[in-house]
């Protein structure tokens, strides 16, 4: 087992033979060992030089080989749940070599695309989707007559969704020919919480290692679902995973097979570790510079909830499944009584909170911006309807960077401001992040503070600083001609336009209620607005600039930035605002085009 990740190229004899699984499956079952030996060296290397995540695939290496061993893909369909787990997919499927290029521009996307390549049969990046669109898949090849395999492999934390279960409940009625994996290794990003976890642990987990497919247990719960039930096996001896495949594979109608393995297998500290080697940044080089740590937007995040929790006793902290993610670790330890993870379960966690606010609590719902979109119709119907005491902590809004596409938090503000009564705020640096969470909690009514991934330009915090007044912006800079308008963190590169080119700056805080006060002001003095903002430009704070001016007939000329209307691919975040024109010199270039118009 390695204990250190690899800086030099591993000896890879046999892995360098297969540029397919067409190779793959000429390979004898004796050699498989070996193979997957030298993909766990090759997915360490190449994840050192990029950064990524890793853990997950260590445990699925065995699988990810005897699925494309037995199946015959892209023909048959294989489904990898969220996507966190399937770098050795991509490793057997042609893209090898292009490892190196995981998360960079151009390079490979860190989650299946199918786009990229024909191997990868849906697109995932989000959770507990695999079985649905598994399931149609299955159903589409029947209608035509086809005659192709289907398999869905979803992870316990993923199957902790409702979702998962609504595509289990729909597959057992049309008993379609498919597959369901079950990769069973006690952990998500986070430890898995609910009756899930606890069922798999105390009836299913208890019988691996014992003799035979069955393992000593009945699988009552997906028996229950009319799915042919195999398990648990143990996911990393072929001896037993080929023959349970192939078992699986060949008989009719809903099939689940219940595999035990283990988050990070043959990389020590990962093993040891599930959670902090979930994914890791790429190695520097020993002598590069080190950066100094800054506190992140979450941290502060977390530190506040404490405090605020220290000082009411109503406040409850709620999570799906991103403790470590939204940093709510302190919180969890230090009011335990009063922190909720629900799992996976976006839109339950919504709900929740509505029937804690309805009994006088205080729920702070901390969940991130691209999560958020799964539970919109809870927090319509459920919160925003019913006018409840819910604040929204709503983390890595905005562009994400790596994680590309799927993760970016980029149509919050669209889908929160057209709600009526609910206070929407961005924050443009930590300091203004602790103190508007002060106004969202204080206010009687739903409320959202949205914030970014990483860190600020705050150097550090006041946390005696009183909340700021609902609807009140910061008047910055005076300049001429044009006055700019920022919500949220790119206000570092609207000051430097703002200085550059002699404008007037303005920090509005908030994108509902509008400080009308001041734009009504500014439009009076300056021949041109401009708004700017890490969110869709469809929708975001400057469409709301744009129907208040519309609203009273002013001409004054308006220039919305933000994000273009494009899926913006995984680059840093440093590369995504440049692309989009949001870094200082966009800015400016698009500032003096218009007043030159």
């Amino acid at each position: 087992m390695r204990t250190q990740i690899p800086t030099e190229r591993p000896a890879t004899p046999l892995l360098d033979l297969i540029e397919s699984p067409a190779e793959l499956s000429r390979l004898e079952r004796a050699q498989l060992p070996q193979l997957a030996a030298e993909l766990r060296d090759w997915l360490l290397y190449s994840v050192g030089l990029t950064g990524g995540h890793f853990g997950a695939g260590l445990g699925v290496v065995e699988l990810t080989i005897a699925l494309h061993y037995l199946l015959d893909t892209p023909a048959d369909h294989l489904v990898w749940d969220v996507g966190h787990q399937t770098y050795p997919h991509k490793i057997l499927t042609g893209r090898r070599e292009q490892m190196l290029s995981m998360r960079q521009p151009e390079g490979l996307a860190p989650f299946p695309k199918r786009a990229e390549s024909t191997y990868d049969s849906f697109g995932t990046g989000h959770s507990s989707t695999s079985i649905s669109a598994a399931l149609g898949m299955a159903l589409a090849s029947k209608l035509k007559g086809e005659q192709r395999k289907t398999v869905a492999v979803i992870g316990d934390g993923a199957m902790t969704a409702g979702m998962a279960f609504e595509a289990l409940s729909h597959a057992a009625h049309t008993q379609a020919d498919m597959l369901v994996i079950l990769n069973d290794n006690n952990m998500s990003i986070s430890p898995n919480e609910g009756g899930l976890a606890t069922y798999l642990e105390k009836h299913l987990r208890a019988g691996h290692g014992a003799p035979g497919l069955d393992g000593s247990t009945t699988g009552a719960l997906f028996g229950a679902l009319t799915f042919d039930y195999q398990g648990p096996v143990d996911g990393h001896d072929f001896d037993k995973l080929l023959p349970a495949l192939e078992q699986a594979l060949n008989s009719p109608g809903p099939q689940f097979l219940h595999l035990v393995t283990r988050k990070g297998k043959g990389f020590e500290p990962a093993e040891s570790d599930p959670v902090g080697y979930h994914a890791i940044t790429k190695i520097e080089p020993l002598d590069a510079p080190k950066k100094p740590k800054k506190p992140k937007f979450c941290n502060i995040f977390g530190r506040w909830l404490c405090d605020t929790a220290a000082k009411d006793q109503r406040l409850v902290g709620i999570t799906p499944a991103m403790r470590e993610g939204s940093d709510l670790i302190a919180f969890s330890e230090q009011y335990p009584e009063r922190y909720f993870d629900v799992a996976i379960a976006e839109q339950h966690a919504a709900t929740l909170a509505a029937g804690f606010a309805c009994e006088g609590m205080k729920p702070v719902l901390a969940i991130y911006s691209t999560f958020l979109q799964r539970a919109y119709d809870q927090f319509v119907h459920d919160i925003a309807i019913q006018d409840l005491d819910v604040l929204l902590a709503v983390d890595r809004a905005g562009l994400v960077g790596e994680d590309g596409a799927t993760h970016a938090g980029l149509y919050d503000i669209a889908y929160l401001r057209c709600l009526p009564d609910v206070m929407l705020m961005t924050p443009s640096d930590e300091q203004e992040l602790y103190q508007l969470l002060k106004s969202g909690y204080d206010h009687r009514g739903p409320a959202a503070v949205r914030y970014p991934r990483g860190s600020g330009s705050a150097a550090e915090i006041d946390t005696s600083l009183p909340a700021i007044e609902p609807g009140k912006a910061r008047m910055l800079r005076d300049g001429r001609r044009a006055a700019i308008l920022n919500f949220g963190p790119l206000l570092p590169q609207a000051q430097q336009a703002a200085e550059q080119l002699d404008l007037t700056l303005v920090d509005m805080r908030f994108v509902k209620p509008l400080d009308t006060g001041v734009i009504d002001r500014l439009t009076d003095t300056h021949e041109l607005i401009v708004t700017l903002e890490d969110h869709a430009i469809a929708g975001g704070a400057g469409s709301a600039v744009g129907e208040y001016l519309q609203s009273r007939g002013v001409q004054t000329l308006l220039l919305q930035l933000g994000i273009p209307d494009r899926w913006i691919e995984h680059a840093s975040r440093g590369a995504q605002l440049a692309e989009c024109g949001l870094d200082t010199d966009g800015i400016k270039t698009a500032i003096e085009q218009r007043l030159n118009h």
